[in-house]
């Protein structure tokens, strides 16, 4: 007869354990402090509204009033895609009250943005990054130099760049003045 486990405990995991279970309790903090009752919202904004709509939205916070109902989301915007997403509020109303399964918001507000980022310091997210600046010469050089007699690679390398990073700095901060 096979042993059945005990109501009280816990399962435990052999192998490799889904990431999502990994990271269900970050996702749901971090979607609490910006008013995001259900993480789905967050997680999958491009199944909720579509392709074309996550290209130019995402959504920044939830706020409700007082009686809980008829919550206000504000979605963030290039400001050149405003008046094309203003025009979609209904049908986005409509696709993310689904998501809620009830009339869980009443009103979409747009947040218009350069499209270099938000306040909390985002990356671009409707173009790629562009590629870094190729490195000085000559920064190179004195990073190679400095570095030169230590035997250990990782600790040479390690050098290397602290070096490279201070000499950068420094450049950059003279040609402000």
């Amino acid at each position: 007869m096979a042993k059945t486990p005990s109501s009280g405990s816990a399962r435990r995991f052999r192998g490799f354990e889904p990431a999502s279970g990994l990271l269900r309790d970050r996702i749901r903090a971090a979607g609490e402090k910006r008013g995001f009752a259900v993480t789905r919202l967050l997680t999958g904004w491009a199944e909720i509204v579509g392709e074309d709509l996550a290209r130019m939205t995402r959504p920044v916070k939830m706020s409700y009033p007082r009686d809980n109902f008829g919550a206000t989301l504000t979605l963030l915007v290039r400001s050149a895609h405003a008046p094309m997403v203003e025009m979609e509020k209904p049908r986005l109303i409509e696709k993310v009250n689904a998501c809620y399964g009830y009339a869980a918001i009443s009103r979409i507000t747009l947040t218009q943005t350069a499209p270099t980022g938000f306040s909390d310091g985002h990356a671009d997210f409707m173009t790629p990054p562009k590629p870094p600046a190729p490195p000085d010469p000559a920064i190179e050089a004195e990073a190679r130099r400095s570095a030169g007699g230590v035997a250990d690679e990782g600790l040479r390398l390690a050098l290397e760049n602290l070096t490279r990073n201070y000499l950068t700095r420094t450049a950059s901060s003279k040609k402000g003045r």
